[in-house]
């Protein structure tokens, strides 16, 4: 039985969703100041930043190994499922190392995905984690802040395993929900200057 392309992206956004509350833990660390190099540390392209300040290397620390240990474990609990029930026979069907880069990968797509947002955010004069001027470039960049890093772990994902039309519309819909409820949690604590 080929993999259920709705359940496989409801999977995987769940346990993104743990990836996603380790990474706003980590955010919250004192320790993670540590790690906040930019990661075009300070270069410019045509005299202009090339991601800015807020794309440093904290997001990296801890969002890849959770990404792999959260993936890990949510392929050892399928495999504890009954081979032919509803829901194993519904995802990929992956070996333990194969789930861990599954989610390795998936993470360092969710990151890259966000760097040429950031780039061109930059080039159009907005500052880092601010908002464009205009009702047009504002309401432009709301959907694709919601979206970006999305897509990036997405085309990461569909290069490892099967996922097709149903993925990418489920992933996208429900996933689109998650990362601005996301974004609203960063604003309430603190760690983002405006909630999408």
């Amino acid at each position: 039985m080929d993999p259920n392309p709705v359940v496989c992206a409801i999977f995987s956004l769940t346990l993104f969703v743990f990836v996603g509350f380790a990474q706003t833990l980590w955010l919250r660390s004192a320790t993670s100041q540590r790690f906040a190099t930019p990661v075009d540390f300070g270069l410019t392209w045509r005299n202009c930043r090339v991601f800015g300040d807020n794309k440093t290397f904290r997001g990296f620390v801890v969002m890849l190994p959770a990404g792999a240990v959260t993936f890990l474990l949510g392929g050892l609990l399928v495999q504890q499922l009954d081979p032919a029930g509803p829901v194993r026979s519904a995802v990929w069907d992956l070996t333990s190392m194969q789930w861990a880069t599954l989610g390795l990968l998936a993470s360092l797509g969710f990151l890259l995905g966000e760097l040429p947002n950031s780039f061109l955010k930059r080039r159009l004069g907005i500052a880092p984690g601010g908002a464009p001027d205009g009702k047009w470039l504002r309401r432009t960049f709301f959907v694709v802040d919601q979206l970006d890093s999305g897509f990036g772990m997405m085309i990461t994902m569909s290069l490892l395993v099967p996922t097709g039309v149903l993925f990418w519309a489920t992933f996208f819909l429900v996933g689109a929900l998650l990362h601005w409820l996301f974004a609203w949690m960063l604003f309430a604590i603190g760690l983002k200057a405006r909630p999408a």
